[in-house]
């Protein structure tokens, strides 16, 4: 296959960019459902898909695979994460090198959680400390290489303040990222004073909006207190009033998620990121919704 075609070009046509999420499946029978959600989704046509990377690499095969599949079968533009967890230099620029000769030329740039069990994030044996050194390693090694990096509108978890939290995603952008994805939030005012935080300090790439379609209150609620994000009251209300009740939960998702999307694009937003956790029918649902 020929070399994909860079990220940032999508971003200077300046039109809004939609992306999808999936993260590798554990076993064969993931790996169809996340063939037949890949299949289901080549119909709202995203401009790129990315892959996540499990701590530790402990997901490297499998994301590989993944990517490889969703990049070969489906002819997606396919974003690998790639993170500093478990990896010394020398097997950082391996797999830049390996990535660059199978023709991937965009890659999301992690510092990447500590592994399962573990509350600290410490370096690999002769690894990488920061998310913007692994910025910086991916560009000197190939600069076609186009990099996303993430960015936390209510502050990353570990950062000490918000202005801390914002000079350290500004080494990334000067590292040689071209553009953020940020962390999932519920409330759009969150994202519009965060874009505005970091124009006021210097950061000028494209910064996407992560959205995610909640699908269960007692999942949301996990992965809002791992991530630093906040629920708005109206939405955990409605969640409660659907007492976990799937096909209404799901509903009472799409449609907060839709009011969101519409919003942001309406204020100028690059676009959006769905993180859709392998499942088609949130994201076909907020296709619909969207060409109503």
């Amino acid at each position: 296959m020929p070399p994909d075609s860079s990220i940032a070009d999508l971003f200077s046509a300046r039109r809004p960019l939609r992306s999808l999420e999936f993260f590798p499946p554990k076993d064969e029978a993931q790996l169809q459902a996340m063939h037949a959600a890949a299949r289901s989704l080549q119909r709202i046509a995203p401009d790129f898909v990315s892959v996540t990377y499990g701590a530790g690499g402990t997901t490297r095969e499998r994301t590989a695979r993944a990517a490889a599949m969703l990049r070969q079968e489906f002819g997606f533009t396919v974003m690998p994460h790639l993170t500093c967890v478990g990896h010394s230099a020398t097997d950082l620029h391996a797999i830049a090198d390996q990535l660059h000769a199978e023709g991937y030329r965009n890659i999301m740039a992690l510092r990447g959680d500590p592994p399962k069990g573990e509350t600290t994030f410490v370096p690999y044996h002769d690894g990488l400390r920061y998310g913007s050194d692994l910025v910086q390693l991916l560009k000197q090694r190939h600069p076609d290489f186009c990099l996303g990096v993430g960015g936390y509108p209510e502050k990353h978890p570990e950062a000490v303040n918000a202005a801390v939290d914002l000079d350290n995603l500004k080494r990334k952008v000067d590292a040689g990222a071209s553009f953020i994805t940020t962390q999932l939030f519920f409330d759009n005012a969150i994202y519009y004073r965060f874009v505005e935080r970091c124009r006021a300090h210097g950061i000028t790439i494209p910064i996407l909006p992560g959205i995610m379609p909640v699908l269960s209150l007692k999942q949301i609620k996990r992965f809002t207190e791992m991530c630093g994000a906040h629920l708005p009251p109206p939405l955990v209300a409605r969640l409660e009033a659907a007492a976990e009740i799937p096909d209404v939960v799901e509903i009472i998702g799409i449609d907060w998620a839709l009011d969101q999307i519409r919003g942001l694009l309406a204020n100028g937003a690059p676009g959006y990121h769905l993180y859709i956790m392998n499942r088609a029918k949130s994201a076909l649902a907020l296709a619909a919704g969207l060409a109503a």
